[in-house]
């Protein structure tokens, strides 16, 4: 029997060997799996960060609001408002007295009280000279829709407070809503004496707000009967939307205006305001 050589046999090893590694480089992976998941990962959470900010961000709609109709010597006004991040943004009257000389007075006052409410964002706007009654009534529908923005306001920032700490937010509700349930009061200011009679106001004041003013006194007696039955539910309306005694007089019952406004400045002096 014939001998390998030893030579031989190292090189025969050596050629196995190499082959071997030659076959395991061709079988290893392109890519490390590893690796591929990370970066399949990596868009995904960009993505997620990205969708985040989207829903959070919306844009705030404007609310619109119609204040109560109120019933003028000349007809109805009914003023709507629009509301945009907290603001007054438009105004306009969706009813108005019309008809006869009702029709000029009302072009003439409503887009100069439309543009007064938007300026002073509050009621507390100047009457159109000549349009007393249609102002009048204006402001008082004006006021009713800015009450209804801020009952509407106030179920949304309790939520948000009791969002924030519930046990915090508990006993702020608690003290907001005791104070919001104030009880009106009712003063009734000194007489104040014209040259045609004495003139004494009473008002109802709650949340410190005018919300019912009243003539207790008043001229009575000939021709003081008719001014009084015109004046003086004019200034009855024109204290509560006001909220104060700056009010305009009516015209051709000045003495029982001055006085009105006299005993209502001193009824606001003893409510505090």
């Amino acid at each position: 029997m014939r001998k390998t050589h030893p030579i031989r046999r190292v090189v025969l090893a050596t050629a196995a060997t190499v082959s071997g590694v030659v076959l395991l480089l061709s079988l290893k992976p392109s890519s490390d799996p590893t690796s591929t998941s990370a970066a399949g990962a990596a868009p995904s959470a960009a993505a997620a960060g990205q969708a985040s900010p989207q829903g959070g961000t919306g844009t705030a709609g404007a609310t619109t609001v119609d204040g109560d109709a109120t019933q003028t010597q000349y007809g109805v006004v009914q003023v709507r408002l629009t509301v945009a991040g907290g603001k007054i943004t438009q105004a306009q009257a969706i009813q108005a007295p019309k008809g006869g000389t009702s029709d000029q007075k009302t072009a003439l006052s409503v887009p100069q009280l439309n543009k007064e409410t938007v300026a002073a964002q509050s009621a507390n706007i100047d009457s159109v000279s000549g349009a007393t009654y249609t102002s009048t009534g204006y402001k008082q529908s004006l006021q009713s829709a800015l009450d209804k923005l801020k009952k509407a306001s106030a179920p949304s920032s309790g939520s948000s407070s009791s969002g924030s700490s519930s046990g915090s937010s508990s006993s702020g509700s608690s003290s907001s809503s005791g104070s919001a349930q104030a009880q009106a009061k009712t003063v009734t200011g000194q007489v104040a004496q014209t040259q045609y009679g004495p003139v004494q106001v009473r008002i109802t004041v709650s949340g410190g707000k005018i919300t019912k003013a009243e003539a207790v006194q008043a001229p009575s007696g000939g021709l003081s009967d008719q001014k009084t039955a015109l004046s003086v539910p004019k200034l009855n309306q024109e204290a509560v939307a006001a909220g104060n005694a700056a009010i305009d007089s009516v015209s051709g019952a000045t003495y029982t205006s001055t006085g009105y406004k006299q005993s209502l400045q001193s009824a606001l002096d003893q409510a505090g305001g």
